[in-house]
């Protein structure tokens, strides 16, 4: 069924102290990456960085992140969920009424 966060809100902090956002696209388990759709970077923030970066009125269409450069990654709004589809409405069929049922009269003798 997929990965479960998939489509979720995603901040991520790189080893560098920059904070980004974005949709969680894809994680490659093989390449060891993660990749975020609709990216902003924060920049560093408060945070105590070796350099200040200030943030980015940018939007990334998508940023790929190698696992050994993120720090700290949190779920900020989990995907959204499908809705159930109700099923759609059939038409009903109009059944002819059933035929009425003869009642039998018990033989009478004359």
């Amino acid at each position: 069924a997929g990965l479960p966060y998939i489509g979720s809100r995603i901040s991520l902090v790189s080893t560098s102290d920059i904070r980004y956002e974005g949709v969680l696209y894809t994680i490659d388990t093989v390449q060891s990456t993660v990749a975020l759709q609709n990216v902003r970077s924060f920049g560093t923030e408060q945070r105590a960085a070796a350099k200040f970066v200030p943030p980015s009125n940018e939007l990334y269409e998508y940023i790929i992140f190698r696992a050994s450069d993120i720090k700290d990654l949190t779920v900020c709004d989990s995907a959204p969920q499908p809705q159930p589809q109700a099923p759609p409405l059939q038409p009903q069929q109009q059944q002819p009424p059933p035929p009425p049922q003869q009642q039998q009269q018990p033989f009478q003798q004359p």
